[in-house]
Formats: C-alpha cells, sequence, structure tokens
C-alpha cells in the first residue's frame, strides 16, 4: 500500500499527480451500452436500423438508446485515439475511464489509447447497475466483492496486470437493489483499505445521492474522496443541491454536450443544457464548493463523437470554459475544477 500513497495510477502505470493536468473525472473509452437499449416505437423502427449518416442524425441524437449501433462505442478505437490527440492538443491531459464490469470494460484498450496518445487514462474498478450484474456477482457476499475491487487496483483487472486507479462508476439504480448495495458496501470497505478514490453513478431519483451517501458513510467510506456522478440530470432543485453540497463529496456536472429535448431514461426530467449546467457551477462556486466541483462529458454512445456530429472529448476545454469565464467563472476557479480537484480525489493516500 505504501507504493501507492501519494500517487495516482494510470494504466501505464504510477505517476505523481502533479503530471494529471486538466482532467476530465467521467469519460468512457470503450464500452458497450446494450443494457440501456430502448426499442423505438413503431415509426421508428426503419430508421433505427439505418447506419449513422448526416440525415438520420438528428433523429439520433434525440432518440440515441433507440439504435443499436449507436451503443457499440467499443468499435470506434481509432476515432477515439484521434480525438484524445485533439484533447491534449487543446490543453487536455487526463481522462478518469468509467467502464466497469457489466459495460465491456477493456482495460488493454485503455493502455493501447494511452500508449498512442500520451493522455494519461485511469481506469475504473467495479460493477455497474443491477441489470449488468450476473448471478454469480449476486450470489458474492461483501466480502468476496471487497476482494474483487482490492484485486482489480493491486494486481490488475480482467485477468490482465493492467491495475485500475480509482473504483467506479459504482452503478446504482432507483430503487436501490439488494445486490447495488452490497456492492456499495464493498466500495466502501476496499476504499477504507486502499485509500483510494470512488466514483458513484446514482439511481434517477433526487434522493438516489443522498440514500448513497449514508450507506457509504455507515459502511466505512471516506466521503471527502468520493464522487456523485450525474448531478445535472438528478438533483435539479437549488435548495437540494446545496443540500446534498454540505455532505462533503465532490459535486460531478459531467453531461455537457448532452442536450436533448426528451430524456430517454427518465422522461419526467428535463434535461438541463450546457447553460443551466454553467449556472449550476457558478451557483456552487458562489457558495463556496468550488473545492468540490468535477466536470465530464460522459461520452459513452457514437453520436457524441467528432466523427459522427458530435461534441467530442474537447467541448468542455475549447466551449464551456470560455463560456463559463464570460458568465462570471474565474480562471482560478477553473484551475481548482479541471486541475486541483482532480488531482486531490485521484490521489491514493
Amino acid at each position: 500500500m505504501s507504493s501507492l500513497s501519494g500517487k495516482v495510477q494510470t494504466v501505464l502505470g504510477l505517476i505523481e499527480p502533479s503530471n494529471l493536468g486538466r482532467t476530465l473525472t467521467h469519460e468512457h473509452l470503450s464500452m458497450t451500452f446494450d443494457c440501456a437499449y430502448c426499442p423505438p416505437p413503431t415509426c421508428h423502427e426503419v430508421i433505427s436500423k439505418e447506419p449513422i449518416i448526416m440525415k438520420n442524425l438528428f433523429w439520433l441524437q434525440k432518440n440515441p438508446y433507440s439504435h443499436k449501433e449507436n451503443l457499440q462505442l467499443n468499435q470506434e478505437m481509432e476515432a477515439i485515439r484521434e480525438e484524445l490527440l485533439h484533447f491534449k492538443a487543446h490543453g487536455g491531459g487526463a481522462m478518469v475511464e468509467n467502464t466497469t464490469y457489466g459495460i465491456s470494460r477493456n482495460v488493454q484498450a485503455l493502455r493501447w489509447l494511452a500508449e498512442e496518445t500520451g493522455v494519461h487514462i485511469i481506469a475504473g474498478a467495479g460493477f455497474y447497475v443491477d441489470a449488468t450484474h450476473t448471478p454469480e456477482t449476486r450470489a458474492m457476499s461483501v466480502e468476496q466483492l471487497t476482494d474483487v475491487l482490492i484485486n482489480e487496483i493491486l494486481r490488475g483487472a480482467d485477468g490482465t496486470s493492467i491495475k485500475c486507479g480509482v473504483i467506479g462508476e459504482i452503478g446504482c439504480s432507483w430503487p436501490l437493489t439488494e445486490s447495488e448495495k452490497k456492492v456499495l458496501q464493498a466500495t466502501a470497505q476496499a476504499q477504507a483499505q486502499l485509500g483510494c478514490p470512488v466514483i458513484i453513478h446514482p439511481g434517477r431519483n433526487p434522493s438516489a445521492p443522498f440514500q448513497i451517501i449514508r450507506i457509504l458513510q455507515e459502511a466505512g467510506a471516506d466521503i471527502s474522496k468520493t464522487v456523485m456522478s450525474h448531478l445535472d440530470r438528478t438533483i435539479l432543485d437549488k435548495k437540494e443541491l446545496l443540500e446534498f453540497a454540505q455532505l462533503g463529496c465532490y459535486l460531478e456536472y459531467d453531461l455537457f454536450g448532452t442536450e436533448v429535448l426528451n430524456y430517454q431514461f427518465n422522461p419526467d426530467i428535463d434535461m438541463p443544457d450546457d447553460n443551466k449546467r454553467i449556472r449550476r457551477v457558478r451557483l456552487l462556486v458562489e457558495e463556496g464548493y468550488e473545492e468540490r466541483i468535477l466536470v465530464a462529458h460522459d461520452i459513452h454512445t457514437k453520436h457524441r463523437l467528432m466523427k459522427y456530429g458530435g461534441h467530442g472529448y474537447s467541448h468542455i476545454l475549447t466551449n464551456i470554459v470560455p463560456k463559463m469565464l464570460l458568465r462570471g467563472i474565474t480562471e482560478k476557479a477553473l484551475d481548482k475544477i479541471l486541475i486541483e480537484n482532480p488531482k486531490r480525489w485521484l490521489t491514493f493516500k
């Protein structure tokens, strides 16, 4: 454990935290998302089976989970390599790759991308939502699940020697299932032993992040080294957000670039656009939480890549940062959000 203390663990090995640079804390570079497939209405079946081409791009942007090919991000390694080079050229330094067991994690692909581009890539350990849990996973005890998480960080993931540097994204549904609760408890126990960073995917309900933090705390987690993802689609009420911020975890706005009329996973949610995300980040800065904010895009489908007319992994650096400056978020605050906060979170205790 002493060898991990004070370091960040990438897919190419340990590095000094100061080497990270500008870091996106929630991305995917190789995954499949078949578990999220939403069958289209009968009138859209034909277009849902067509290749991704310009004439159906608008439909795809509005119905991203009704197109099976769109859910196979793992088919785009060359395009993603080019995007990472673009990201690096525009000042990017590192990405946390949040693909966990259940959505086709491929740590060997991540190592190849890191070697090809020079971008620091940190792989995620653990399990996605219950719908992707195998019978074997559901049958495991908390102690057995803890051992899996520890092994993926200390020895390597998926039968390789490539080690994960963060636990997560740990998938949670709403309501939380028994198997997901065990994984959360195992996450807390592994974190207590390793002093490692943790990142959570909450269920799509405003109460979900509160419930998850409570379970983690009761199981011995270090909330100050834990990220709550997807707050932009989960806690929409300002008062609730500020109440949640008091709990002490990192607050992640990670859907930058996602602007949809109808959110397929929960039609009750009006997905905020990037301008509203910027206003929420500014609010948190004004309320004194600038040392707890993280940002990312959570790219996990093909249509969000530049190859297919999407915003790509450089959107925050090239478009969002300038707009944040225009809206009164200072360079100092942005350095904390993009450099200092990720560095502090990713460093092993």
